[in-house]
Order: C-alpha cells, then structure tokens, then sequence
C-alpha cells in the first residue's frame, strides 16, 4: 500500500531541494506568466518573442523547467507582459529564524 505524506506546503523543501524556497518563488513566478500568456491568447513564439527568450525555454519554463532562468529575468518577464512588480521587504515574523521571500499576486 502506498504511503501518503501530507506536504509542508512546498513540494520542493517536501523532495529535498536545497534551493527549495527559490524554486517555489520561481514556480509562482512562471505560472503567472503562462496565466499571463494564455489569457492573452499568445502564441509561444510570439510569447517568446515579446519576452526575449527562445520559444524553446519559454516552452520549458512553462513545464516548470527553469533553473537556467534568473528571478530577475522572470520578474522582467512579467514587466513585459504589462505587469508592475513592486518588492517589499519587511522584519520577519518573531517566529521565524531568518527571513523568507513569497510571491503575492494582487
């Protein structure tokens, strides 16, 4: 019988990826971009175009295969795609040992 394990809420830190918290904000980040890109009813070349990057590695970050693609280029990515992004940084939380960065979407 197979065992279920309920998640801690990111399916990386789940599998044990060291850069857990990093591929959690990216994930958000590229399904934003492809929500972005389908509600706009784009093509992947014309995507892909309108965001520099190849059709290819916008193909594969829409799989979620973007390690070789930088916050920063995703945050352009949405910039892009019309979108304003605004960073805020604050105190952590009492209960936390060190900060955390998340992704809110307004």
């Amino acid at each position: 019988m197979n065992q279920v394990e309920m998640s801690g809420g990111n399916i990386y830190a789940d599998l044990g990826d060291p850069q857990a918290e990093e591929m959690l904000v990216k994930s958000r980040l590229a399904y934003k971009i492809g929500e972005i890109i389908k509600h706009r009813h784009l093509t992947q070349t014309d995507a892909a175009h309108l965001l520099g990057l190849t059709q290819p590695k916008l193909s594969g970050l829409l799989r979620g295969q973007f390690r070789g693609i930088s916050e920063a280029k995703m945050l352009d990515c949405l910039n892009r795609l019309g979108r304003d992004v605004d960073i805020v940084i604050r105190k952590r939380s009492r209960s936390q040992v060190s900060g955390h960065t998340s992704v809110v979407f307004a």
